[in-house]
């Protein structure tokens, strides 16, 4: 395993001028030996740019790629010692299962007994162990892709496994199982793991540390916990979370602050807003509550939709120009279509924006 640091950023154009040009824009990244990583955002954020430059793949046009502190900026993915599992599962359909997991140290002239055992215990971790004498070409597209990922980690020397969005064509409920494996594999065999992905839900579950992205940039790095309760970028409040983050304009005064017409006097109100003019509340649907009726602090507002989700009801109001959206629990007295109500949206938990980016 390897601790890669990246120092660059890629055009795939000539001569970039401008941010649009770039596939990566200027970055540093690091990812510790041993670490499991997520590169999660849309299509065409620049994730996939940049799983391709740490293998290998791709070259950056612009500065620089170590290993352990070793430049491999023009190494291959062979002199990288790189191991990257695709979308689409890479194995041989005439050999069986063993012999697709054997490949890799075969061609490595491993001794036949470590071979042996070395496939044995990556066969037990995918729970494949009674399908080894299989041949591949009868197994359905699950299994082909365990084989896929077992080939990944059949080596113990690799620098790092890639995963480039490996599960998209596995069905919903093996999804959830096999993230669940890799997760127990990273654990037992402490390889370092980066894994791309546009699902949150994968990323969030697999990762101890996410790398969100938007438009080439890597906008925040941090543990679940972190992207959503402290988004420092409007894009991860949006993008973390089933609904995103409500973003509310607003304004400083100095008894307190504007949102929706209304005047909010409160001590979530913080001293650093005192410069801010205009900027953006930030609040998660399930951090907005229901208030009494011209409670102080609160915002009113008039319902537009009431939705029962099954495990919570998402209920969505207007204040002025202001839409928000808040997740109740089924035993809540949810209010009907067209009701006044009022709503909580400063606490402990409301973020504050300007220009995108979390004022500190």
């Amino acid at each position: 395993m390897a601790r890669i640091d990246l120092d660059l950023a890629h055009a795939y154009k000539p001569n970039p001028q401008k941010e649009e040009d770039y596939a990566l824009l200027p970055l540093k990244m690091s990812f510790d030996d041993g670490g499991a990583y997520a590169l999660l955002g849309p299509s065409g954020c620049g994730k996939t740019t940049m799983l391709n430059i740490v293998s290998g793949l791709v070259r950056p046009s612009h500065g620089s790629v170590m290993f352990d502190g070793r430049p491999v900026t023009g190494d291959t993915p062979q002199q990288r010692n790189i191991a990257q599992v695709f979308q689409f599962p890479v194995i041989y359909d005439t050999m069986t299962v063993a012999e697709n997991l054997a490949f890799p140290l075969r061609n490595r002239k491993v001794a036949p007994d470590k071979i042996k055992q070395r496939v044995g215990a990556i066969a037990e971790m995918l729970e494949m162990s009674d399908q080894l004498d299989m041949r591949a070409a009868g197994l359905a597209a699950d299994a082909k892709q365990k084989i896929s990922l077992g080939r990944g980690l059949v080596r113990e020397d690799v620098s790092a496994v890639l995963f480039d969005e490996p599960l998209t064509v596995i069905d919903p409920h093996l999804k959830w199982q096999l993230r669940r494996k890799l997760k127990q594999i990273h654990h037992e065999l402490k390889l370092t793991l980066i894994y791309v992905t546009h699902d949150q839900v994968e990323a969030l579950t697999f990762a101890d540390q996410v790398v969100v992205m938007t438009r080439g940039r890597a906008v925040q790095v941090g543990s679940a916990s972190e992207l959503f309760e402290r988004p420092r970028h409007t894009f991860v409040g949006n993008f973390i979370g089933s609904p995103g983050m409500n973003f509310l304009p607003a304004r400083w005064e100095r008894d307190g602050i504007v949102v929706g017409g209304q005047l909010l006097r409160s001590g979530a109100v913080r001293p650093e807003l005192s410069d801010a003019g205009d900027f953006t509340l930030g609040v998660r649907p399930e951090y907005v509550e229901m208030a009494e009726p011209g409670q102080p602090d609160a915002l009113p507002a008039r319902v537009d939709k009431a939705q029962d989700i099954g495990t919570y009801w998402l209920v969505t109001a207007t204040s002025g120009d202001a839409v928000i959206r808040a997740r109740l629990s089924p035993q809540a007295k949810v209010p009907a279509v067209g009701d006044d109500v009022w709503l909580n949206v400063l606490g402990t938990h409301t973020c504050f924006y300007k220009d995108e980016e979390l004022i500190a």
